[in-house]
């Protein structure tokens, strides 16, 4: 049995969840910090579209996005214009689709960790002339560790499982966009139910090694944080 087209979706799974749960992890924390200052009557409106893809069918936001991806478009044409290929069936366009579609996996524990974080250590380190920077990086990152290992698996798992939207989105080609939900779908499709036991094994697996990890490293901190806020 061949499994190198299993193992080529393996290494684009992990590669768009990885991509996915970085570049919202650097998006998501300033995001996620603003949305915690803010009190404006604006707010409910932007908490509401951050957490759309919560309770939006995944064809329906895939479709959304194949017409914004499509080369008549601004969008399509600019994309085409500065990189000479179209963004559709691409791994750009499941890329662009997975960030928005695991938005509030990673915004929403943020959110809630700097709503909760105690502001009374701000204002001690900046009457000591700590610069913002450091205030960040010393104070701000630790007190919300639990926070950010939340939503950078909670981000990661999510993106592990995506079908329908990658499927919208980049369709089922073999080496740039067939992740492993996909290629598991292929197979039983094709009646071949011992290589989809295998692949869905596998996703099981790592989900579930994802969930025990958050748990393990997760746990202590809650205190931390319950104390400070």
């Amino acid at each position: 049995m061949d499994y190198s087209q299993d193992l080529i979706a393996l290494w684009l799974t992990l590669k768009l969840a990885s991509l996915t749960t970085l570049i919202l992890l650097a998006i998501g924390l300033p995001l996620a910090w603003r949305l915690a200052q803010y009190q404006g009557s604006a707010k409910p409106i932007i908490e509401a579209l951050i957490a759309l893809p919560l309770v939006l069918p995944p064809t329906v936001l895939g479709f959304y996005l194949l017409i914004a991806f499509a080369p008549n478009t601004w969008f399509g044409q600019a994309w085409l214009w500065l990189t000479g290929s179209q963004l559709a069936f691409s791994f750009s366009s499941i890329l662009l689709g997975s960030l928005l579609y695991s938005l509030p996996f990673v915004v929403q524990p943020l959110h809630t960790s700097f709503m909760q974080l105690n502001q009374h250590y701000h204002a001690v380190a900046a009457s000591l002339g700590l610069s913002l920077n450091a205030r960040v990086r010393f104070i701000t990152l630790p007190l919300i560790k639990p926070a950010l290992i939340s939503a950078a698996t909670l981000g990661f798992a999510h993106t592990l499982g995506e079908f329908g939207l990658v499927l919208m989105l980049g369709g089922n080609i073999p080496g740039q966009t067939q992740v492993l939900s996909i290629a598991l779908y292929n197979h039983v499709e094709a009646l071949e139910y011992s290589h989809a036991h295998q692949l869905a094994g596998l996703l099981l697996g790592l989900s579930f090694i994802g969930l025990v990890l958050l748990y393990k490293f997760n746990r202590p901190s809650f205190s931390t944080v319950a104390k400070q806020s």
